[in-house]
């Protein structure tokens, strides 16, 4: 357990995030919203070493959604820079810090450099042992349930699934999540309250933390706070 936690705590095994308000946090600074979504991408390292410390093994960011092509094409060249950024930078960090990284989304809209720099990334990565580390790019939960429903009729019309017997674990496996366990935790920083398309199937069991700080200026003390706040909440799966 981490020294930093006062009393023994149930650590979430799956923690998602959505990263919300950075450009509030720029606007406040009388910066542009870009100034907001570079700072608050700087901090990501840092949360996942933090993360994997107190003994969290899967963290998951919501970094650029398929509703964010509506976004201003200067708002959105500038996300894509940094995404670009975090790509040509993650293996190298990955390898640092022993930490996977997988990319879970359509990523056919994306340009072809970047399939290949994801393509890289996880390759690269997939033997490290530390933290899992997921970014959503080009990520929505409706589509990912609809591309999964897509692959699985395609299956049963090849003649290769028995609709009949179809479980909820056969459908998890045709999710962008396949092999990674649901999230216990959902911190969604800005005190906004709502999912905004993320991880809709994943997230059916997770218990929800919406603290009022802007992403930028969320820390390890603000994580641990999410920790304690999860460990408050009485955990029941079936029944009342």
């Amino acid at each position: 357990m981490a020294k930093e936690l006062d009393k023994e705590l149930n650590i979430p095994t799956h923690v998602g995030i959505i990263m919300d308000g950075n450009g509030r946090w720029a606007k406040k600074r009388l910066m542009p919203r870009n100034y907001g979504h570079s700072q608050g991408s700087k901090i990501l390292e840092k949360i996942c070493k933090d993360a994997w410390e107190l003994g969290i093994k899967y963290v998951t960011v919501y970094a650029f959604s398929t509703e964010n092509w509506s976004r201003p094409d200067s708002e959105v060249e500038a996300l894509m820079k940094i995404l670009r950024d975090f790509l040509d930078q993650s293996l190298e960090k990955c390898k640092k810090n022993n930490m996977r990284v997988r990319i879970i989304g359509d990523i056919k809209r994306l340009a072809p450099d970047m399939q290949e720099k994801i393509r890289i990334l996880e390759e690269g990565s997939k033997h490290y042992t530390g933290l899992n580390f997921q970014v959503a790019l080009n990520y929505g939960g409706r589509d990912e349930i609809l591309r999964a429903t897509k692959a699985i009729a395609k299956a049963y019309k090849d003649g290769e699934l028995d609709i009949d017997t179809l479980t909820e674990s056969d459908f998890s496996n045709a999710l962008d999540t396949k092999d990674i366990p649901d999230p216990d935790l959902l911190i969604r920083t800005s005190g906004e309250q709502r999912l905004s398309n993320f991880m809709l199937w994943q997230l059916a069991y997770a218990e929800f933390y919406f603290p009022d700080v802007l992403w930028p200026d969320f820390n390890k003390k603000e994580l641990i706070k999410a920790i304690e706040y999860y460990n408050g909440r009485e955990r029941r799966f079936g029944g009342l």
